[in-house]
């Protein structure tokens, strides 16, 4: 079969790989559709992302969604044919979480992710024609919900989850900084969960309206305007670190700010004063624990995410698409890959230069 593996830095390639086949309590999975995210780009360009640095080749890919090709023994309610997408977190190592934490599985010390170099041996994502997983990786796609659109699940689930870590939001004005695609997804997930007013800012004309077509009131073009103020949650998603001063400083009195950008690892500058004399409260926010759950749901009850799909690419066209997510000039928000053994290139979104 075919797969989207990164060598090194630079150097991306569809190769030709072992078929895969599902042993006890496993499922092999025909793959349709990939998104790309911002760690698959940056393993591309920098052969790393964060602390996670590129030892061996790596399939790319955690963002899938396809059918049931197969099924291995011992798996029971999965059948041939079903439509689903994969929650790509495997825990490593028999940790018991203290009680502070308890369930919240993403602050485990040891996860293995689909498309991660963290590990070694690294863990292969799902960017290829089939995946082998564990049955309960496996999550069904509810009636009407495309596998186009279930791919996108995990970083909705990503996005809910910061939305989650800002507590109840019904009635309350949301401030989101930074329109990529899982800016834009927090846009929708702020709206779905009862927000009364979403404000998204950014310094890109096409990422403001990726996020005014996913439900955001008002739009803040940060190249002539300023953040707004006095705003009751913010969730900052640019992962910028020259924007930390200027939420800080958007967030009201006594406010919450939710950090799901990535920040960089190392020293940053940043004003922080409004952080004690406004007592905001600060709360990072990383990956999901159930939240690709809600993220089905949240699909099959009417969120479209459709708006923050921007282009296509057949699975051939691996590099095209990893450097169109990349740069931003092009209007890229969600670039997704058909991964279709044997497929042709899907039509390209409106918009799109693929």
């Amino acid at each position: 079969m075919r797969a989207v593996v990164v060598h090194a830095a630079g150097d991306v390639r569809v190769d030709e790989v072992p078929d895969p086949r599902p042993g006890p309590g496993e499922v092999l999975l025909a793959m349709e559709w990939g998104g790309i995210c911002g760690s698959d780009i940056s393993y591309f360009r920098h052969g790393a992302t964060g602390t996670a640095v590129l030892r061996h080749p790596l399939v790319l890919g955690h963002e899938v969604a396809g059918r049931v090709a197969a099924v291995g023994p011992d798996v029971a309610g999965i059948a041939e044919g079903d439509a689903a997408t994969v929650h790509p977190a495997t825990l490593v190592g028999d940790v018991r979480l203290p009680e502070r934490i308890a369930g919240r599985t993403n602050l485990h010390p040891h996860v293995r992710y689909f498309g991660s170099a963290a590990f070694d041996p690294h863990t292969d994502g799902g960017f290829s024609e089939y995946r082998v997983v564990r049955a309960d990786q496996v999550r069904a796609l509810p009636s009407g919900v495309s596998t186009e659109h279930g791919a996108l699940a995990e970083p909705l689930g990503v996005a809910l989850h910061a939305v989650h870590r800002a507590g109840d939001l019904r009635g309350r004005t949301v401030l989101v900084n930074g329109a990529g695609p899982i800016g834009s997804l927090v846009v929708a997930a702020a709206k779905h969960r009862g927000a009364a007013a979403v404000v998204a800012a950014d310094v890109a004309a096409p990422a403001l309206a990726v996020a005014a077509a996913m439900g955001a009131d008002s739009t803040v073009d940060l190249t002539t305007s300023a953040l707004p103020e006095d705003v009751e949650v913010v969730i900052e998603a640019s992962g910028a670190a020259a924007a930390i001063g200027p939420v800080l400083r958007a967030t009201a009195r006594g406010g919450t700010l939710v950090q799901v950008g990535n920040l960089p690892g190392s020293a940053v500058s940043a004003v922080l004063g409004d952080l004690v004399t406004r007592e905001i409260t600060w709360v990072g926010s990383y990956r999901f624990v159930d939240e690709i759950d809600d993220a089905l749901h949240a699909m099959r009850d009417g969120l479209d995410v459709s708006p923050v799909i921007t282009h296509r690419f057949p699975l051939e066209q691996a590099e095209q698409a990893l450097r169109t997510a990349a740069d931003r000039t092009t209007g890229s928000s969600k670039v997704l890959l058909n991964l279709v053994a044997g497929g042709e290139a899907a039509p390209p979104a409106p918009g799109s230069a693929a």
